[in-house]
């Protein structure tokens, strides 16, 4: 249900039912948040790939899990699948790339959304699903979403279910890039080892500082920047990009 593997300091992650379109169970999302937490841990791996292949990224939840009475209702589905996933990729201080296949819809969609970077092919689209069988966006989707495209934008999407193309979200800034299908698959690895190559660290404070700006004021924020940028100076890879620089070569970037 969950491929994994780690290439070139990339941990890449494939949601993978695809007879079900990749939409979770319990044994997936557990899953998930077990290699989510492994590659958390790993300095062999500098950033995370998530995606998926077929015609869907992810439905969302599986609903015959949810209606049946011999699996976890919805609040223990928030609590123990959903909410944790979130709160890892946020938490994780490495770049976390969620590739678009295909439809991401429900709890698929704001999985997508809570990533740092997000690509998509051409032919996935965007769905805030939970409206059409009455229930609400959850896993962080009303946190994320307005401060991506606008409480307006949000508001429709959410209360309408209208699907969003991958074109539709670049423009409304909800995802980074979308690229032809042939060449989405390379493109979103040379985008993750490019990453992998970076100063994962000074990267891993950009965005807990990016974190702390959705509720911070600016002049906690400018004492955060200083804070995390002492300690950005006192790495290994600050030092080798500045003597970089200096001699006019490429740096040699370890991630410490």
């Amino acid at each position: 249900m969950i491929k994994s593997e780690i290439t070139n300091n990339v941990g890449k992650i494939y949601l993978n039912r695809p007879d079900k379109y990749h939409s979770f169970i319990r044994e997936m999302a557990l899953k998930l948040q077990d290699v989510l937490k492994e590659y958390k841990n790993n300095d062999d791996v500098r950033s995370i790939l998530i995606t998926a292949q077929g015609k869907a990224f992810c439905a969302g939840q599986d609903l015959n899990e949810a209606i049946d009475p011999n699996q976890p209702d919805i609040t223990q589905i928030i609590e123990e699948h959903y909410n944790p996933i979130i709160r890892i990729i946020r938490s994780i201080e490495k770049p976390v790339i969620a590739a678009v296949n295909g439809v991401a819809a429900g709890a698929g969609a704001s999985i997508v959304i809570a990533c740092d970077i997000i690509i998509a092919s051409e032919k996935a689209s965007f769905i805030q699903a939970f409206g059409k069988i009455g229930l609400i966006p959850d896993s962080g989707a009303t946190f994320i979403l307005p401060r991506l495209i606008g409480m307006q934008r949000a508001t429709s999407l959410m209360l309408t279910g209208d699907p969003v193309s991958a074109n539709d979200a670049q423009k409304m800034g909800m995802i980074y890039k979308v690229y032809e299908s042939g060449i989405f698959v390379e493109e979103s690895i040379k985008l993750s080892e490019k990453l992998a190559k970076m100063p994962t660290r000074g990267l891993g404070l950009t965005k807990k500082a990016l974190n702390s700006s959705l509720n911070n004021n600016l002049e906690g924020q400018l004492e955060l920047e200083k804070e995390y940028q002492t300690i950005a100076a006192n790495t290994n890879d600050y030092k080798e990009g500045v003597k970089a620089f200096l001699e006019k070569r490429k740096p040699n970037f370890k991630g410490n």
